[in-house]
């Protein structure tokens, strides 16, 4: 059965057009504004979704670009509004609405346009992660207004971040439309034939990925394609994970082309940064896996997104889309629990926690304490599984965290 989402403020109309929509034979789902949309969204992708423009939270417009921006406009948009205009239409369409409704909705065209848009949906071609998919914290956003602002410049651009932290997302996000994008894997052209990666890239974009792993040829290469940006109309991006100043200084790169590139260098912060994004990507991910028909419907615990949150990801997206779909493809329960996540993120080794110039006896409390925060911190607080992991009978277990001086959070003995 087609599911279509109803997308409107006004309680008299969402209960219409379900009623209508159920009567033809249609799965309807109700939302009363954009928070509930994105949260029946990121659960399962509807097969069409009826979006009001006018609502007090967030107006259909902004929606529809989140969606589209973030990849998840994947099922036809029909924008539905009682003070349409002719600008506003071609603005919805222009974003990726298939088609637009003003309020009175005739039921005949209401059906006729629902119908069509069914036929014409099917399955979008999913278009890949965007900048959008960092999230929408302060940092990300704060991100998007400097790109934002170098975005028509032609002067070469530095990116700078940690590997896997979307350095390629950014460079992407002021890339022109409709322009060529030419992000060779391999540098060596650049020492053999910088001029044709600037013939392939004419009027767009040549984007390197990682200029701190050139060779000296190929530095050269590029300093030589460089110098010729203007003649091509190619607007050079460049990636950069570590700390090109200090190549420089240390001789293991060109001064010159350091000159070059760094002129305009933007950072772009490490997922660790914007932890508060991580539950949101996360969804993210699970939901596109969902839509590629990879796994069937599922989703991840509050437990789990909180443990996904507060980890390091010291391999930033990378390896966040690698664990989800870690547990996504390996996890049995559903949702997937805190207890999945906790044995599919790597556990580092705690560092050696004492001094070995203490008395024996104060080097062993110190070794403990450790050791039972330790447990305590992988199995989220929950004293029945820290006993068990250690071995040891849970009476004991708290006469002993009492001896070392370690105090428990206030919640129940299931940790949650």
């Amino acid at each position: 059965m087609q599911q279509i989402l109803v997308v409107d403020d006004e309680i008299g109309i969402r209960e219409l057009l379900s009623e209508i929509l159920s009567d033809e034979g249609y799965q309807v789902r109700l939302a009363e504004n954009a928070s509930e949309a994105r949260a029946q969204r990121t659960r399962a992708r509807p097969d069409l979704v009826l979006l009001d423009i006018w609502m007090p939270d967030t107006d259909g417009i902004t929606l529809l670009k989140e969606w589209a921006s973030a990849g998840l406009l994947t099922m036809p948009v029909v924008m539905m509004s009682g003070h349409g205009t002719i600008d506003t239409a071609v603005e919805a369409t222009r974003i990726g609405a298939y088609d637009f409704l003003e309020k009175p909705i005739a039921l005949q065209k209401l059906l006729a346009t629902v119908g069509r848009a069914l036929k014409h949906g099917g399955e979008q071609p999913r278009p890949p992660l965007s900048l959008a998919s960092l999230g929408r914290g302060p940092l990300i956003a704060e991100l998007k207004q400097r790109l934002e602002r170098v975005a028509n410049l032609r002067s070469p651009l530095l990116l700078a971040g940690e590997p896997g932290c979307g350095i390629e997302l950014a460079a992407r996000f002021v890339h022109q439309r409709n322009t060529p994008w030419v992000a060779p894997e391999n540098h060596s052209a650049l020492a053999e034939a910088p001029l044709e990666l600037l013939n392939q890239a004419r009027e767009g974009t040549l984007f390197l990925h990682e200029v701190t792993d050139l060779s000296r040829l190929e530095q050269k290469g590029l300093l030589l394609a460089s110098s010729k940006l203007d003649r091509y109309n190619v607007r050079l991006i460049c990636g950069a994970s570590r700390d090109l100043a200090e190549l420089t200084a240390h001789g293991h790169f060109d001064s010159r082309l350091y000159g070059t590139l760094s002129a305009t260098t933007l950072r772009v912060p490490s997922l660790r940064e914007h932890r508060e994004d991580v539950p949101e990507l996360a969804n993210l991910v699970l939901s596109r896996m969902v839509e590629g028909k990879e796994i069937p419907p599922r989703q991840l615990s509050t437990a789990a997104l909180n443990a996904l949150r507060n980890y390091e990801w010291p391999g930033n997206l990378k390896q966040l889309e690698s664990v989800v779909r870690t547990l996504a493809l390996t996890s049995a329960a559903d949702p997937i629990s805190l207890e999945d996540v906790n044995r599919a993120l790597p556990q580092p080794a705690p560092a050696l926690p004492v001094a070995l110039d203490l008395p024996l006896r104060d080097a062993r409390d110190a070794f403990e304490r450790a050791y039972f925060e330790y447990h305590i911190a992988r199995e989220g607080g929950n004293i029945s599984r820290v006993a068990e992991s250690v071995g040891l009978e849970r009476t004991h277990l708290y006469r002993k965290l009492k001896q070392l001086g370690i105090r428990l959070a206030r919640k129940n003995d299931e940790g949650e």
